[in-house]
């Protein structure tokens, strides 16, 4: 299982928008699934085509003083820019998801089909990247699940103490 170690220096895995706390703080926060590897294709199960559920995730090295967790997940290759797959934020301090799941206290903000869940990898042609964005924050966040990734991402402005990313792909068959 290949995971993907981030150091919360490295600006190239945040989302556009979204800038570390302190650049001089360094974490091996760690992000990995048991369904698939780092930069490997997806199962069809958590696909459009398939079941359609998020898949297991799995976290390591999280910051001591980390109050919360943020989980964007999107798509950086659609044709009308980035899709906004899942947008989960006030994650409490665990160190997984269960596939199909939402953690208890975990709120789910709008994707860019307007929902307040999992969307699974639908891509209308080529293969795509699906970028699995974990932050950790020196706070909760004061938003409700009327908020999107927008307001996610305005919120966790000078509180994001570490970041991971996990990327999975996915080509419809």
């Amino acid at each position: 299982l290949i995971t993907c170690i981030a150091l919360a220096a490295c600006s190239d895995i945040a989302s556009p928008g979204v800038e570390i706390m302190d650049k001089k703080i360094s974490s091996s926060l760690i992000i990995k699934s048991p369904a698939f590897s780092d930069n490997t294709m997806m199962p069809r199960k958590y696909s459009c085509q398939g079941d359609d559920i998020n898949p297991p995730l799995e976290f390591q090295g999280i910051p001591s003083n980390a109050k919360s967790l943020v989980l964007i997940v999107e798509d950086p290759d659609a044709p009308m820019g980035t899709w906004d797959h899942w947008v989960l934020f006030n994650i409490p301090i665990i160190n997984n998801i269960s596939e199909d799941s939402i953690p208890q206290g975990a709120l789910q903000a709008s994707n860019s089909w307007g929902n307040n869940s999992y969307g699974g990898p639908c891509p209308p042609s080529g293969t795509h990247r699906y970028m699995f964005r974990l932050y950790a924050l020196d706070t909760m966040l004061s938003l409700d699940e009327s908020a999107n990734k927008s307001d996610v991402e305005s919120a966790m402005q000078g509180h994001v103490i570490a970041q991971a990313l996990l990327t999975g792909l996915y080509q419809k068959t």
